[in-house]
C-alpha cells in the first residue's frame, strides 16, 4: 500500500468510528497493545490483557516482524496495525476494551491507531498517547484533573494528570467509547504515568527483542 492509498483507506474507515459508550460496556478484561522497535527494522507487536479490578496478566501475545510500512507522520498505524491483528489472534481471552500507545481521534484525519484497530476489530478502544496532538492547558497538579485537547477549534481529546507531580498523558477516543469513560477507564489502569497495560505490553515487547 502506498501512503495516498493509506490516506484513502484512513478516510474510507473515519465515518464508522462511533464515539459514544455501548450501553452497559463492562470492563473487566483491558488489552494494551504496543509496538517495540530495534535499530534495524525489526519489530515486536505485544498485547497484554489484564484484569482491571486486580491487575492481574491474564493473558498475552507476542508477534515478531519486521516494519512493512515506511515512517510516514499521519499513516504510523499502517506500520503497527499488522503485527497487533496478528498478536489479537492469539489470544484466548477477549478484551472489553483496547488501550493502545498512540492517538485516537487526536490525528490529522481524526482516525490514529486506536480507532483504526477499533473499527477494523470492532472492540471499544482507547488511544494514550506520550505526546500531544493539539493545544492544551496544563490541568492541575491533583491525580485525576484534566483538560480539553484541542485541534483546529475541535476537542480531539483530553490531557489527564494520572498522578500529582507527573506529566499528563493525552487520551483520546478510538472506538464505541466516550471521552468522559475512556478518561475514567485510563485512570483506574495507572498506577504511575502510564497505564499498566501499556507499562507491560512495552516490557514484553522489548523483552522479546532482546
Amino acid at each position: 500500500m502506498t501512503p495516498e492509498e493509506a490516506v484513502a483507506e484512513q478516510e474510507r474507515l473515519r465515518p464508522r468510528v462511533r464515539t459514544s459508550t455501548d450501553p452497559g460496556l463492562t470492563v473487566q478484561y483491558v488489552a494494551g497493545l504496543d509496538v517495540s522497535y530495534a535499530d534495524d527494522d525489526r519489530l515486536a507487536g505485544a498485547i497484554v490483557v489484564l484484569d482491571a479490578s486486580t491487575m492481574e496478566t491474564v493473558d498475552s501475545a507476542v508477534v515478531l516482524g519486521n516494519a512493512e510500512f515506511p515512517y510516514v507522520p499521519g499513516l504510523f498505524a499502517f506500520r503497527e496495525l499488522p503485527p497487533l491483528l496478528r498478536a489479537l489472534s492469539k489470544l484466548t481471552v477477549t478484551p472489553d476494551l483496547l488501550v493502545c500507545d498512540g492517538q485516537g481521534l487526536a490525528h490529522p484525519r481524526r482516525f490514529g491507531l486506536a480507532c483504526h484497530i477499533g473499527v477494523v476489530t470492532d472492540l471499544p478502544s482507547v488511544g494514550v498517547a506520550k505526546t500531544p496532538m493539539g493545544r492544551f492547558e496544563q490541568p492541575s497538579d491533583e491525580r485525576g484533573a484534566a483538560t480539553d485537547l484541542v485541534e483546529d477549534g475541535e476537542v480531539v481529546g483530553r490531557a489527564l494528570r494520572t498522578r500529582a507531580g507527573v506529566k499528563p498523558v493525552f487520551v483520546s477516543v478510538g472506538h464505541r467509547i466516550d471521552l468522559d469513560r475512556a478518561c475514567a477507564e485510563v485512570l483506574r489502569l495507572c498506577v504511575t504515568r502510564l497505564p499498566e497495560t501499556t507499562r507491560r505490553a512495552d516490557s514484553l515487547g522489548r523483552a522479546q527483542l532482546r
